[in-house]
């Protein structure tokens, strides 16, 4: 990934998106064929089934696969903005020009004074390497949010808080956007933006729609993915008898048997351990400059990743895309764990779909991947935490002395839109 800046380096990126982007959109509309499950059937039997039951006026009650926010509707209904289509072709893309405007924010981002387009190149590589399942399911649209977020946060807080709670409206995990913006002002203000924005939508959502909330029972009662950190104990475990089986429950593969709910119990333990660890980072920082709302964010991004109970093939789009707005910031030291990131997305496609049969057997294919997939999180997770903490904690960093900076006087400001 190049690290310059300019317009010079537009035109090889642009070549390399459009490439790649075109081969992802070949594989979706199975002009190729990629080994192993059909990536897209999510789109054309499960989200067109959600489609025509919230064009009948309710959200899926029925169905314990819908473990989506509210505001997931908008994503589910919005082939319609393409009516001209089929709806897998529309929904396909839809995904596409999400991608696309994420390219452009992270290219426009990186060609300013001071700022890097190392940001544009981690997403030009990243995607693709996810193959035609980043573009089967809606997190590429909910990480656009993201870092268009994060971009806009720069100078308009408001902005940051409004679009992180339409993210987390779509999918949660985009409120771990607000963890670090500077004390005082901008998170006064990104955090009030957020509560208004968060209170508005959630009450149109519940008056539109009935059942709106119904997803918070559907998730309370997943259990173990099979691709999750914590499964890893029973992939080991079933090559010495354990009496264990893989079913299919809640969407996914999931382990059931002796133990599982405990170490699916364990798995929330870490959780909240993680954010015990966020909570106290926050109350102990002190150097807050431009990056570090994004290298707070990829870093809680990454942990609530690891030690959740699900990690499925999407999810990675959620750290590649917040750890490309890090590299925009020519100040941001996040550069190596996105790049395990980066090389995490890679044995991904290799464990689903093209080595998933292996996963799900367990056998020595399948538990190697998922230990170097899984591993490689864990050291990036690791990696970001301790990067941050060094960064931002007075007195952490040996022989430089401790500071406090005002947001977006650190680094460039121009280094964003």
């Amino acid at each position: 990934m190049t690290g310059t800046s300019g317009r010079g380096g537009r035109a090889p990126s642009l070549a390399v998106w459009g490439l790649t982007r075109a081969v992802l959109l070949l594989c979706v509309f199975k002009v190729f064929t990629v080994p192993g499950p059909d990536v897209t059937s999510d789109v054309s039997a499960i989200y067109r089934g959600w489609y025509e039951v919230l064009r009948d006026g309710s959200y899926p009650l029925d169905d314990v696969t819908w473990q989506y926010p509210p505001a997931a509707a908008l994503a589910v209904l919005s082939p319609d903005l393409l009516p001209f289509l089929e709806y897998a072709s529309a929904f396909f893309v839809l995904v596409l020009l999400c991608d696309a405007l994420v390219f452009g924010l992270l290219l426009y981002a990186g060609s300013r004074p001071g700022a890097r387009a190392a940001g544009a190149w981690l997403w030009v590589a990243g995607v693709p390497l996810l193959g035609p399942t980043v573009y089967a399911r809606y997190d590429l649209m909910v990480t656009a949010v993201a870092v268009a977020a994060l971009l806009a946060g720069v100078r308009h807080p408001r902005v940051l808080g409004a679009l992180a709670a339409f993210g987390t409206l779509l999918k949660v995990w985009p409120a771990l956007l607000l963890v670090g913006t500077a004390p005082g002002r901008d998170t006064r203000r990104s955090w009030s933006a957020a509560a208004v924005t968060a209170a508005a939508l959630a009450l149109v959502s519940a008056v539109a729609l009935p059942g709106a909330f119904a997803f918070l029972t559907f998730q309370r009662d997943r259990g173990l993915e099979i691709e999750s950190l914590g499964a890893l104990v029973f992939h080991v475990a079933r090559q010495f008898g354990w009496e264990g089986r893989v079913e299919l429950r809640y969407g996914s593969m999931e382990f059931a048997g002796p133990h599982v709910a405990l170490v699916s119990t364990l798995a929330l333990a870490l959780s909240v351990l993680a954010f015990g660890w966020l909570l106290v980072w926050r109350l102990r920082a002190r150097t807050f400059s431009v990056h570090t709302p994004a290298d707070a964010a990829f870093t809680a991004v990454l942990l609530f990743t690891v030690t959740s109970r699900v990690i499925s093939p999407q999810y990675m789009v959620w750290p590649l895309g917040v750890g490309a707005v890090c590299l925009v910031f020519r100040g941001s030291r996040m550069a190596p764990p996105a790049c395990l990131v980066l090389v995490a997305t890679a044995v991904t496609l290799l464990e689903f779909p093209l080595g998933f049969a292996h996963v799900v057997a367990s056998d020595a294919e399948g538990v190697a991947l998922m230990a170097v997939r899984n591993g490689l999180l864990v050291v990036a997770a690791v990696s970001a935490g301790r990067r941050l903490w060094r960064e931002t904690v007075p007195g952490a960093r040996e022989g430089r002395g401790a500071e406090i900076r005002p947001a977006g006087r650190a680094d460039t400001p121009a280094s964003a839109p």
